[in-house]
C-alpha cells in the first residue's frame, strides 16, 4: 500500500449504452485527481468520463455522463478519500472512542495514509450522517424484525450536561437497539411528541412504552397514544418512581440535618484535627501507621490508647474513621442512600468509643488532652436537640421508605443480590410473571398496612404526613407500575414476554456514553463535549450489537459498500428527479427554540456586531448631560 503513492492509475471503464436512447457514450473529458483508500493507500487518477453522443438528458435535466463505477464504490464524492478511511474513523471515534490523534496516527502508521486533525473530525461527522440515512434505509428490515420478535418495547428518555446539549433517545427494549437520538433544546412535550411520532412512522407502534414520571415525556407519551388509538400498556419507571418518593419524604430533613453539620461545623474540625496530627508526625507518618496496625491487632486487653506517637496516630486514626463514613454507602446515592444519616452514627459510635478510651489506662497527659479536643469536636451529635429530634424524624421516614423499597424487591446490589438476579435471568418467562404478581401483591398489602397505621392514634403527626405521601405517588401513578406481561401473538410463536420493572436500559446507555466521552476527552464535566455530540452518535453504539449490524450491512467489513451503494441509489434518483433528503436531515422533526441559550444563538448574541448595535442604539437615546455608556470592546465581545 505504500508503494502505490505517486503511482498514476487510468480508469477507463467500457462505458456501455445511453440509458435513455441505447446509443453511443463519447469520450467528454479525462480528469486526474488525488485518492486515499485503506484497500489501495494513495495514488493519482486519470478517468476518463463519457457522455451521450445524442446528448440526452435525465428528468432533472442533466447530461447523461458515465462516471467508473469502480470509483464511485471507492472513493466518496466531492472528496478525495475512500469510504473505508471514513468508516475506519468513525469507528475509531465512535465505537472505540478515540481521539483525534489517535486516529491521525494509526492511519498513517498501520495503512500510510496522512490526514489532518480537522479532515479526521470533517469525516466523523460525515460517518454519522451517512450512519443515519442506513439506520433510515433498513427501517423496514428492522421493522421486520419487531414483528419476528412480536412486537418491541418503546423506552424513552433524555440526558444532557449541566442543562446543554440535551439528547433524546428512544430504544427497543428487548433487542436494545437506538432508534433514534435527536438534540432538543429543552425537555418538552411538544419537542418530544414529534420524535415518537417519526419512531412509529418508522418501525411501527410498540407493543408497549416504559417512562420516567417527568413532566415532558408523560403527557408526549399519552398524547402519541391517543392519536394512534392505541391500548398497549405504559409503564412508570420502579426506580424512578421510587426515587421520587425518597426524596419527597426524606430530602427536607435530610437537608435540615446537612445544614446542622455545617452550622456546628463538625467536618472541617476532624480534618483540621487530622492535618494537626500529621504535621505534628511529620516524617515518622510511616512508623506510626505500623503502630496503629499493631493496635488494631491487639484483642483481649482492656479498651486504651498507647502512650506517645502511636496514641497521637491512633487519635488521628479515629478521626479519620469518623470522616469516612461514604463507604457506609451502597452507591446509589439519595435517597437509597442517606450520607449525613451515616456521619452521625459515625459521630455518634466515635463519642461512644472515646467515653472508653478515657476509661482506660492512660499515663500520657498529652494523649488525654487530644482525646479531649477529639471528643470536645464530637459533642454537639450527642446532644438531644437538635440532633437527636432530625435523626429521629429521618430514620422514621427511612423506615417507611425502606419498607416500599423490600415490597418492590428493589434492593442494593451485592453479591448475594447479585447471585439472585444471575438465578432469575435463567428463569422463565411464566416464573417471572408469577413473581411480578407476588411484588404487586405485596405492595397492595403495604398500602392497606399504611391506611391502616394512618387511622390508628398515638402516631406522630411527622409520620402521617410521610405515610400521606407514599398514599399519594400510589394514587397518582400505581396505574403505571403494572402490566409488565406481554402476550405475544401466534405469528411469533406465542406465549409470554415480559418488560423491564425499570428504565436501567436508558440509564445505563446514558452512564456508558458519558464514561466513553469522558475517558476519549479527558474532562470530567461534559458541557461543551455533549453540546458538540452529534445526536446519530447514538445510533453508532448499535454497531456493538451484531444482530442490528447483520440487518444494517452483514459485518463491519461491508459498511463502506453499503454506505457506496446509498450514494449511488441517491446519484440514481437525483438523475430521476426524485427529491432526496440530504444526509444526516432530521427535518421530519421540528425543534421549537426555548428560552434555553444553544451554542449557536450564543454565537449571535456574544458577538461584536450585537455588542455594537445595541449599544449605538442605547448611546443614540442619552441625554447630552448624562454618563455615555461604555464603547464596545471587539475583542473582549469575541
Amino acid at each position: 500500500m505504500l508503494n502505490t503513492s505517486g503511482i498514476h492509475i487510468a480508469v477507463n471503464e467500457n462505458p456501455g449504452c445511453c440509458p435513455l436512447c441505447g446509443g453511443a457514450l463519447h469520450v467528454q473529458k479525462t480528469v486526474q485527481h488525488h485518492g486515499k483508500t485503506i484497500s489501495h493507500g494513495q495514488f493519482e487518477i486519470r478517468e476518463t468520463i463519457h457522455v451521450c453522443a445524442q446528448r440526452c438528458r435525465y428528468d432533472s435535466g442533466m447530461l447523461v455522463v458515465r462516471r467508473a463505477k469502480s470509483l464511485a464504490e471507492q472513493i466518496i464524492p466531492g472528496r478525495v478519500v475512500g469510504y473505508d478511511v471514513m468508516v475506519f474513523v468513525g469507528l475509531q471515534r465512535f465505537v472505540h472512542h478515540r481521539q483525534r490523534e489517535e486516529i491521525r496516527t494509526a492511519l498513517l502508521q498501520e495503512h500510510g495514509i496522512p490526514l489532518s486533525t480537522g479532515e479526521i473530525s470533517n469525516l466523523a461527522r460525515l460517518f454519522l450522517e451517512y450512519l443515519e440515512d442506513l439506520h433510515n434505509e433498513r427501517a423496514e428490515h428492522l421493522r421486520d424484525a419487531f414483528v419476528k420478535d412480536g412486537g418491541w418495547p418503546l423506552h424513552v428518555d433524555a440526558t444532557g450536561e449541566d442543562g446543554r446539549g440535551t439528547l433524546l433517545v428512544v430504544i427497543a427494549g428487548w433487542r436494545q437497539w437506538v432508534l433514534g437520538a435527536w438534540k432538543v433544546p429543552t425537555e418538552r412535550a411538544d419537542v418530544i411528541l414529534p420524535c415518537l411520532r417519526k419512531i412509529v412512522q418508522q418501525f411501527g407502534a410498540p407493543c408497549a412504552v416504559m417512562r420516567d414520571l417527568g413532566r415532558a415525556v408523560t403527557p408526549a407519551v399519552n398524547d402519541l397514544l391517543a392519536e394512534l388509538e392505541l391500548d398497549v400498556p405504559v409503564l412508570a419507571c420502579h426506580l424512578h418512581f421510587l426515587k421520587d418518593i425518597g426524596t419527597d419524604l426524606l430530602k427536607s430533613v435530610h437537608g435540615d440535618l446537612r445544614s446542622l453539620f455545617q452550622r456546628v461545623k463538625i467536618l472541617p474540625k476532624l480534618r483540621a484535627l487530622v492535618r494537626d496530627f500529621g504535621r505534628k508526625l511529620g516524617d515518622e507518618i510511616g512508623k506510626a501507621r505500623n503502630e496503629v496496625k499493631n493496635w488494631q491487632e491487639q484483642t483481649g486487653v482492656a479498651h486504651c490508647i498507647p502512650n506517645g506517637r502511636a496514641g497521637i496516630a491512633t487519635i488521628r486514626a479515629l478521626a479519620q474513621w469518623t470522616l469516612d463514613f461514604p463507604a457506609d454507602s451502597t452507591g446509589l446515592d439519595f435517597p437509597f442512600d442517606r450520607p449525613y444519616l451515616d456521619l452521625h452514627d459515625r459521630c455518634v459510635t466515635a463519642r461512644q468509643a472515646l467515653d472508653a478510651f478515657l476509661c482506660g489506662c492512660l499515663d500520657d497527659k498529652e494523649i488525654i488532652k487530644f482525646l479531649k479536643r477529639l471528643q470536645r469536636i464530637l459533642d454537639p451529635v450527642i446532644c438531644d436537640i437538635p440532633f437527636r429530634q432530625l435523626t429521629r424524624r429521618l430514620r422514621a421516614r427511612a423506615k417507611l421508605f425502606d419498607e416500599l423499597r423490600d415490597a418492590l424487591r428493589l434492593l442494593p446490589n451485592s453479591s448475594s443480590n447479585h447471585k439472585k438476579d444471575k438465578d432469575k435471568s435463567k428463569s422463565t418467562p411464566e416464573l417471572a410473571a408469577i413473581e411480578l404478581r407476588d411484588i404487586q401483591k405485596e405492595v397492595e398489602q403495604l398500602v392497606t398496612s399504611l391506611k391502616e397505621r394512618r387511622s390508628k392514634r398515638g402516631f406522630a403527626q411527622d409520620t402521617r404526613n410521610a405515610i400521606d405521601v407514599i398514599l399519594q405517588h400510589l394514587k397518582d401513578h400505581g396505574d403505571y407500575l403494572w402490566g409488565h406481561v406481554i402476550n405475544l401473538p401466534s405469528e411469533a410463536g406465542g406465549g409470554i414476554r415480559l418488560l423491564e420493572r425499570t428504565n436501567n436500559i436508558l440509564e445505563g446507555f446514558f452512564r456508558d456514553m458519558k464514561h466513553n466521552e469522558r475517558r476519549r476527552s479527558g474532562r470530567k464535566i461534559l458541557t461543551q463535549d455533549f453540546e458538540s455530540l452529534p445526536p446519530a452518535a447514538a445510533l453508532a453504539y448499535n454497531l456493538r450489537l451484531p444482530n442490528y449490524v447483520k440487518i444494517l450491512c452483514g459485518s463491519l467489513n461491508c459498511l463502506a459498500k453499503a454506505f457506496a451503494e446509498l450514494d449511488i441509489e441517491k446519484r440514481g434518483k437525483q438523475l430521476a428527479g426524485e427529491q432526496v433528503a440530504n444526509a444526516g436531515s432530521n427535518d421530519v422533526v421540528p425543534l421549537i427554540a426555548t428560552a434555553s441559550l444553544p451554542t449557536e444563538d450564543r454565537r449571535i448574541i456574544r458577538s461584536g456586531e450585537m455588542s455594537r448595535r445595541i449599544l449605538s442604539a442605547a448611546n443614540s437615546r442619552t441625554p447630552h448631560n448624562s454618563i455615555k455608556l461604555p464603547t464596545v470592546n471587539q475583542a473582549t465581545a469575541k
